[in-house]
């Protein structure tokens, strides 16, 4: 990828729903929108924004609840869609009729929503260790069949309540294996590499709003192993297979192309996922497992997508070796090429 000298800018952009904090470094140009995951921030997109060749217009949104957005409540029965609806009413409110996006973790998930609900406006669509499109936790088999019909096993109650208070009380130590610091170095980046930006994306993580309407949710208890169940309100709740699954996204029309790309060693979407209580419960991490499946996230994410090739699209898988689940920090050259490539298709 080109570097330019172009500072990023951070700015509030007035919508019809709500304020958005953004990231950019040009005006002109076609519009690529970056989507952060869950407890980050656009600040995790600021290395790459810089290196996009100057015919594209880089711009990286905070969504509700993190960074400098309106840290407005989210209904997760909606899904992802207050986050997809939030996005549709910035590039409104910026002019743009279409852009190519790119989602990581949870910001997959917003794309492939995105995608579902305005196929028009997608130039191209790149994820990034996505979110399954059958949610996060509660199912199992490549179609994303639920566990149980309330989605035990997902939602705001799998979340670990220490993290939560590690954030809620600004913790910028590594005393913890739970606190910001270690779970960014241990999980979403494969150890024992470290961020020379680690600083500021603790920070970032910082700015994750706690609390029901916020990370991690509500949850409400379940007479089925592990004990809890989605609730109605929150980050993971809006992940919930109950309330977010995509079984028709090899239906939209048109169908821009899309790119997959995973690090290898991602240990947060994974089939053996060090996050999903099932898979904790077969090692023995979690009490009582009663051989609940875990859930297989990359699997299901290759067989929607096999199935949009099928129906038509274009799809490109690239795992990177030696990598973890953010596989745009750790291996930038290598997912830039890629990124390059979807965007000029």
């Amino acid at each position: 990828m080109t570097t330019t000298t172009n500072i990023i800018r951070t700015r509030r952009v007035p919508t019809e729903r709500l304020s958005v904090q953004i990231a950019e470094v040009r005006d002109e140009g076609e519009p690529v929108v970056f989507v952060h995951g869950n407890v980050s921030s656009a600040a995790f997109w600021h290395t790459t924004l810089p290196l996009l060749p100057d015919r594209y217009r880089p711009i990286a949104p905070d969504l509700r609840g993190f960074g400098g957005t309106d840290p407005l409540p989210i209904d997760a029965t909606r899904g992802l869609r207050d986050h997809v609806d939030d996005l549709a009413a910035l590039l409104a409110a910026l002019g743009i009729d279409r852009a190519h996006l790119v989602g990581w973790s949870m910001g997959g998930g917003v794309g492939l929503q995105y995608l579902r609900d305005h196929p028009a406006a997608v130039r191209s669509l790149t994820l990034v260790n996505p979110v399954s499109p059958y949610g996060f936790g509660g199912t199992h088999g490549v179609d994303g069949a639920l566990n149980s019909p309330d989605g035990a096993g997902s939602g705001g109650g799998t979340a670990n309540p220490e993290l939560v208070a590690r954030l809620a009380e600004g913790d910028r130590g590594e005393g913890s294996p739970l606190s910001p610091r270690a779970v960014l170095a241990n999980y979403y980046l494969k150890p024992p590499w470290r961020s020379g930006h680690e600083d500021a994306y603790v920070e970032a993580m910082l700015t994750t709003r706690t609390g029901d309407d916020h990370y991690p949710g509500d949850s409400v208890t379940s007479p089925v192993w592990p004990g809890v169940a989605p609730g109605t309100r929150g980050v993971l709740n809006c992940m919930s297979p109950l309330h977010f699954r995509l079984d028709g996204l090899h239906l939209v029309d048109p169908k821009p192309p899309i790119l997959w790309i995973r690090g290898e060693d991602d240990v947060i979407v994974s089939d053996t996922s060090l996050f999903d209580l099932a898979h904790l419960g077969a090692i023995g991490a979690v009490p009582g497992w009663d051989g609940t499946p875990a859930q297989p996230m990359v699997a299901q994410t290759r067989h929607v997508l096999n199935r949009y090739a099928a129906g038509g699209g274009t799809v490109r898988e690239v795992a990177v070796a030696d990598a973890g689940h953010a596989v745009h920090l750790e291996r930038p050259e290598e997912f830039g090429a890629a990124l390059l490539e979807v965007l000029s298709a």
